[in-house]
């Protein structure tokens, strides 16, 4: 059974870093793409970034620039390094997985980011 646990969360001041990890108890590998997505008090779930098995990342037009995606194939992890963290990045961020392109068909539990001003 896939399972990812994501950490790293936390309350930080705007202008501050944080670094979020997802563990998976399987290979990564296996997964066409990993992900984080977030989603804030009242409003829908957004997309993040995402890296694809090959390497090639994504990001949101709200991030890029300051967020940054990896993975670890060998510590079956995917990290997302934020700097210049602002109040509207505050939400609970998710990890997510998918084997096909266009489907995340496993999520973690989610790990909440707080930036205040």
């Amino acid at each position: 059974q896939v399972q990812l646990v994501e950490s790293g969360g936390g309350l930080v001041q705007a202008g501050g870093s944080l670094r979020l990890s997802c563990a998976a108890s399987v290979s990564i590998f296996s997964f066409h793409h990993m992900g984080w997505y977030r989603q804030a008090p009242e409003k829908k779930r957004e997309f993040v970034a995402s890296i694809t098995r090959s390497g090639t990342t994504y990001y949101a037009v709200s991030v890029e620039g300051r967020f940054t995606i990896s993975r670890d194939n060998g510590d079956n992890t995917l990290a997302l390094q934020m700097y210049s963290l602002k109040p509207s990045d505050t939400a609970m961020y998710y990890c997510a997985a998918g084997l096909q392109a266009d489907e995340c068909e496993y999520w973690g539990q989610g790990t909440q980011v707080t930036v205040s001003s």
